[in-house]
């Protein structure tokens, strides 16, 4: 639930920004689109997070508890202060300080995910400035793209709508296996029934915790409108479906924050990133992570005996 409080502001938190829907609307098209992108396609990263980090043979039931508690105490912190954390980031760390306790680690797999962490946010970035370029400012060369807009902006508003709905189904086939992939590795649930259960628990979470953080991410770094919202949406969705394909775990939240702020830059907002809201968003980052690493660490060092 943690998760998916999290989770739902990048899907609909520039449509909440831009007054387009509602917070139980949001929270009813997220659900039903992420369980669909997880029964369909979250197989790939179940696999990674159940095994390709920690053997699945050391997913005891206890180490799978105390990867989950360590992995949900950063984003509790995250939610607390309103601001949309990675769960792949907190749930890779949590496995990661488990690993090293147990000395069971594969580095690796680690080198293998931590390039895409860094590579997709920065490509999502320049995708987004570029392309939203060539449409903002208004000038002699595009306003054709205007003429066109204003003339369909009914089509307009459901492309926004579906390029948050793809967000979603991405969502699914990624993030949802942060919750499940321990779980499958240990041999405690099966995966298309813990992917189900999951990602409905993602949606009550989106719908009990997840408006304050809509509302940070929608509203206070940059508001958006309708051809923003719909480009932010099919960049990022688009990012987390590929390393979904490739079975990384993969940040939602930073992929769509990167290209939020790409826009504002693109409108010469540049002190984005001198605001207070922006300034709490990279802090939480750099700590979550930190905390969940060390509370599995620390839990596994004091209750497991090793």
């Amino acid at each position: 639930m943690s998760m998916g409080a999290s989770s739902i502001a990048p899907a609909f938190a520039t449509l909440f920004g831009a007054k387009l829907i509602g917070h139980k609307k949001a929270a009813l098209w997220f659900t039903l689109f992420l369980l669909l992108g997880a029964v369909l396609a979250g197989h790939n990263v179940v696999k990674t997070l159940g095994g390709a980090i920690i053997p699945s043979e050391f997913l005891t039931f206890d180490v799978v508890l105390v990867i989950l508690l360590a992995a949900v105490s950063g984003l509790v912190i995250a939610n607390v202060l309103r601001v949309p954390e990675s769960t792949s980031w907190t749930t890779v760390f949590a496995i990661s300080g488990v690993g090293f306790a147990l000395a069971k680690i594969e580095t690796a797999t680690l080198w293998r995910i931590v390039p895409f962490w860094i590579v997709l946010p920065i490509l999502g970035f320049v995708i987004t400035y570029f392309l939203y370029k060539i449409i903002y400012p208004p000038r002699f060369n595009n306003l054709w793209i205007y003429e066109h807009i204003f003339n369909k902006e009914k089509n307009l508003q459901t492309l926004a709508f579906a390029s948050s709905c793809y967000i979603a189904f991405a969502a699914g086939t990624n993030n949802v296996a942060n919750a499940v992939g321990p779980l499958v590795g240990g041999g405690l649930i099966n995966p298309l029934l813990g992917l189900t259960i999951v990602a409905v628990l993602f949606g009550v979470g989106g719908l009990f915790f997840g408006k304050r953080i809509m509302k940070t991410l929608g509203e206070e770094i940059v508001p958006l409108g309708l051809i923003s919202s719909s480009l932010v949406g099919i960049v990022t969705a688009s990012l987390l479906l590929f390393a979904s394909l490739m079975g990384i775990p993969q940040s939602l939240v930073q992929l769509s924050a990167l290209s939020v702020m790409a826009i504002g830059v693109v409108k010469h907002e540049r002190h984005i990133f001198r605001e207070k809201a922006t300034r709490r968003i990279f802090i939480t980052w750099s700590i979550t992570p930190v905390i969940s690493f060390s509370v599995g660490f620390l839990l596994t060092k004091i209750f497991l005996g090793v």
